[in-house]
């Protein structure tokens, strides 16, 4: 079943993680909903450890060694 995340375009956050402008945040809203139909259920860790890896704050090899931990892969 399809559940909602909490967007919030006027604060600009997504399950209370903040982003730096509409424009990435409605991207970034339209490709998990996308993924939400897959089966995918968003977080606010993972949401905030992709905007982290997407602002340059967490490497790319932190960001996966962060994933394989959440996902136990």
């Amino acid at each position: 079943m399809y559940k909602t995340i909490d967007i919030d375009r006027k604060n600009l956050t997504i399950l209370g993680v903040k982003f730096s402008d509409l424009k990435t945040l409605e991207s970034t809203a339209n490709a998990i909903g996308t993924n939400m139909f897959e089966g995918f259920e968003p977080t606010k860790e993972l949401i905030q450890l992709y905007v982290d890896w997407k602002t340059g704050i967490t490497s790319e090899t932190d960001f996966l060694a962060k994933l394989y931990t959440i996902y136990g892969k």
